[in-house]
């Protein structure tokens, strides 16, 4: 049976669950694949079908409206969909993200050395860019401001933006750390020293990233599914903290033509980035406080009357226990 580019099926008697992802298979997203892999789903009595996405901010959109059980999206823009009003929305039950991605990369050799240096510049970004649409939550964190920045919605690639921007054309570049990095590498730069990072970890640290989420409605139906959802993705992230590689075969054997090098540098940027737990606390739990710190900053910098509290938008019922839960400590920033 052929299956198509980004999608598997169900098979036997397993409860199917539809999966969407934030993009294409990559690095960053291996412990999925790993704990497909090797069994973790199966062993919860799951089948789970993974469709990809094509942004972690539309990825929540997508889970609302689509014909999906399960999904991985930007706990952000869950936060900002629930103050814009809608109700309809999924719920994030693992905060995968312990930081938030989201930076404007700029030349390091150039003179953008903070958020007020961006007055008057050019900055380029696809349209659904996660850090795009936090934008004005930066502004506000920042003080600056959005009208003094000149912005420009591009289809290109990151690979492709990379160079332009450091041969002028742009002065800087919306998305993710590591995306950045790893596309700069595939366009044959180094970015440990040719980009400078603006990151939100550093100006607006409240902010999360990615999240595993259900629907209401799957949440409600299968309760059990959502907590044995959370425990394979659990063994997933172990097995990938501890063996890099094995998460990259398990990527390549669904993308053969990943540039594997790059994803690699992907994936550990992520772990070192995203995902590095210096609390011990494991990756999974979301803090109350930071959630309601995101609700008021998207508020206030979009003019949103409402500021949903934290069990409207994260349910941690359903993470393993604090004992079980994968730490981090193998990749520090």
């Amino acid at each position: 049976m052929d299956v198509p580019m980004g999608e598997t099926t169900a098979r036997g008697d397993l409860l199917p669950v539809r999966f969407i992802l934030n993009t294409f298979y990559s690095g960053p997203q291996a412990w999925f694949f790993l704990a497909d892999d090797r069994g973790y789903f199966r062993d919860e009595g799951l089948e789970v079908s993974f469709t990809e996405g094509n942004s972690l901010a539309r990825a929540v959109k997508t889970l609302a409206t689509g014909p999906y059980d399960a999904g991985y999206g930007d706990l952000n823009e869950l936060v900002r969909m629930r103050a814009a009003g809608a109700t309809e929305t999924p719920v994030a039950v693992m905060a995968i993200h312990r930081r938030a991605p989201y930076t404007i990369a700029v030349d390091a050799a150039g003179g953008i050395r903070g958020p007020q240096d961006l007055r008057g510049k050019r900055l380029i970004s696809h349209d659904q860019d996660a850090a795009l649409l936090l934008f004005p939550e930066f502004c506000k964190a920042t003080g600056l401001d959005p009208d003094a920045v000149h912005i420009t919605i591009s289809g290109l690639s990151h690979k492709v933006m990379v160079p332009q921007m450091l041969g002028g054309e742009w002065d800087g570049i919306f998305g993710f750390v590591n995306t950045v990095a790893a596309q700069a590498i595939e366009a044959g730069v180094d970015p440990s020293t040719a980009l400078r990072h603006l990151e939100w970890d550093h100006h607006a640290p409240a902010f999360y990233g990615g999240a595993m989420m259900v629907t209401q409605a799957f949440r409600a139906a299968h309760p059990k599914a959502v907590a044995g959802l959370c425990r394979a993705v659990n063994r997933g992230l172990a097995d990938t903290i501890t063996d890099v590689d094995a998460a990259i075969d398990a990527v390549a054997r669904r993308n053969p033509q990943i540039d594997r090098k790059a994803n690699r540098a992907r994936l550990i940027g992520t772990l070192g980035l995203e995902m590095r737990d210096p609390s011990g606390d494991g990756i999974g739990p979301a803090d109350p406080d930071r959630l309601c710190e995101i609700a008021r900053l998207i508020a206030e910098a979009k003019g949103y009357d409402n500021q949903p509290a934290p069990d409207e938008v994260f349910d941690a019922s359903f993470l393993p226990a604090a004992a079980e839960r994968a730490v981090n400590s193998r990749y520090p920033q």
